[in-house]
């Protein structure tokens, strides 16, 4: 029997890199979306027909018909947003249930997690992350301190008892004693989602039995991840970081399935940089051409609202996000954002201390004395915006994605010229490659 294709998709930067669009674009080629790693901190925008949805814990694919959508074991889910979720979709025509699957093995966001984080997040003297402040973090120091609630406990309601009035009565001591906090009510707490419970129990099973069944009989799926591959929880710039795996090898482990069964690993990169939150930016752009890619790149968070930093493309980053992900396909998203721009700079290389060096520091300290060398290139001062054909872009803008393909070492496969699922252009060889996913060839 002949296996199924799989592709993940990572962010090559600091997150916000447009993967949304990007998922529900290839989704169509693909059975099965499944997730991978994050929370609801991490926020995808897709625009169909200029009608806008934000999703934050279900994948992208939910929104193709056919498609069958997997919440994976590395995620971590908060019951009630993922409700809410779930309702907005139904209300909007959205057909979830029997086509949206959720681990069993996943953790559980409780609303104690989300008061030790802000309460830490606010803490005096404490290093600011720049977190969402919704749990994430508090909910991945309890799975790996194995003290953890996951989904398959949470259907067991005696358990689930047991479990939040035993970390209730830790907690509110610890959150009193380090930070002052007010404390939570277990029974009340309990009752809510014992409620929860109950309706997120038909979406519950073993996903990666589902996943691996469907990849046996010849399915083809795509791996989704959260955040970017700088924000990963090893290989970013710690601690200003994520608390997941947000890179491809994530997508083995959050998921259950083996590493010889990942045939591509697509890579996304906007045409320059933005980074939400503090921490390490080497190419981050402070003056007035910074903000004009905030404005022009509507450069706000999906699901916090807050204004992300901006900068350049930052070559050493790329490279640093191809060699640990095995980046082999590349997708350039919000190219359109450059259009107005005489001149753009590239970052080709780091200086520290005065020499020259490819290599990303292992410290965050250590950015601090990065010094960017920059090339410019030539703007194309003409609107690209809508494009869906390569030899209709401006010789420049082509020259621009030249020098990006040849200096990453991955092939471009797509570029994204707007919001809508429609602004993209595909190219041949990635096309065919697709198609041969899919089982189309």
């Amino acid at each position: 029997m002949k296996k199924g294709k799989t592709a993940v998709i990572v962010g090559a930067q600091w997150g916000d890199e447009g993967k949304g669009k990007i998922v529900d674009v290839l989704s169509e080629s693909f059975s099965v979306v499944a997730r991978y790693a994050g929370g609801h901190n991490a926020g995808h925008t897709v625009i169909i027909n200029g009608k806008k949805f934000i999703l934050q814990l279900v994948p992208c694919g939910v929104l193709r018909a056919g498609c069958r959508s997997v919440i994976g074991n590395g995620v971590v889910l908060d019951p009630l947003a993922f409700l809410k979720e779930v309702g907005a979709l139904r209300e909007a025509g959205v057909k979830v249930d029997g086509n949206l699957f959720v681990s069993n093995r996943a953790h559980v966001i409780l609303p104690y997690h989300r008061m030790i984080e802000l309460a830490a997040e606010n803490a005096p003297g404490r290093v600011k992350i720049g977190t969402t402040s919704r749990g994430i973090g508090p909910a991945y120091e309890d799975k790996m301190g194995r003290r953890g609630l996951r989904v398959a406990d949470l259907l067991d309601l005696d358990l689930l008892k047991k479990h939040i009035e035993n970390a209730v009565r830790e907690k509110n001591m610890i959150a009193h004693a380090l930070f002052n906090s007010e404390p939570l009510d277990a029974d009340r707490m309990y009752a809510e989602y014992a409620q929860a419970a109950e309706k997120v129990a038909p979406f519950a099973c073993d996903t990666a039995v589902l996943l691996n069944q469907a990849f046996a009989n010849g399915e083809s799926i795509l791996f989704e991840g959260a955040q970017g591959t700088m924000l990963d929880i090893d290989h970013g710039t710690y601690p200003f970081v994520t608390s997941s795996s947000a890179t491809s090898g994530g997508a083995v482990i959050g998921t259950g399935v083996a590493p010889n069964a990942i045939t591509s690993v697509i890579g996304i990169t906007k045409a320059y940089c933005t980074r939400v939150g503090e921490g390490p930016f080497p190419s981050e752009e402070k003056g007035p051409a910074g903000e004009q890619l905030r404005k022009r790149g509507n450069e706000y968070g999906a699901v916090t609202g807050r204004p992300r930093r901006t900068g350049w493309l930052d070559l050493p980053l790329l490279r640093y996000a191809g060699m640990i992900n095995g980046i082999n396909w590349l997708v350039v998203t919000k190219l359109d954002v450059l259009d107005e721009l005489a001149e753009i700079p590239i970052c080709m290389s780091y200086k520290i201390d005065g020499k020259q060096t490819m290599e990303a520091p292992a410290q965050a300290s250590g950015y601090d004395k990065i010094e960017c060398v920059y090339r410019r290139f030539p703007g194309w001062k003409t609107s690209t915006e809508g494009i869906t054909k390569f030899d209709k872009l401006p010789r420049q803008t082509k020259e621009y994605l030249a020098f990006l393909e040849k200096e990453t070492g991955a092939k471009i496969g797509m570029v994204s010229t707007g919001p809508d699922r429609d602004h993209t252009i595909f190219m041949d060889e990635f096309v065919a490659e697709l198609k041969t996913a899919a089982g189309k060839a």
